[in-house]
């Protein structure tokens, strides 16, 4: 697993991105569509992802994985999964709960391969 991004769910997108953009200084790294922005934090690798579909849910970590079908198969038994893998833009995603029921979210690059 390899950490990616920070994902913080927002009620409105348009007003939060000002808020870390113009605010913070973070620089927009890429979107997509009208509901999640990505923002380069400055001195780090990792990303700030805002996000609107997922509001009500907590922040958490976003993990880069080989394969989101293969780690669901592999750990379903034993980790509480809150959303099985499902599609998106750029391959599968999925989140599962800690035992302290903090929000992992993993994806992986599938549709880019």
């Amino acid at each position: 697993m390899k950490l990616l991004f920070i994902d913080y769910p927002v009620e409105n997108l348009k007003e939060s991105l000002a808020f870390y953009r113009d605010v913070l200084g973070f620089e927009e790294a890429w979107r997509e569509g009208d509901h999640t922005v990505a923002l380069k934090m400055p001195g780090s690798d990792i990303q700030l992802m805002i996000e609107t579909d997922e509001v009500g849910s907590t922040p958490g970590a976003v993990f880069l994985v080989d394969n989101v079908d293969q780690y669901y198969e592999n750990n379903k038994d034993i980790i509480k999964f809150i959303k099985e893998p499902i599609d998106i833009p750029p391959g599968r995603y999925a989140i599962f709960q800690d035992n302290s029921d903090n929000l992992i979210r993993i994806l992986d690059f599938s549709k880019e391969k």
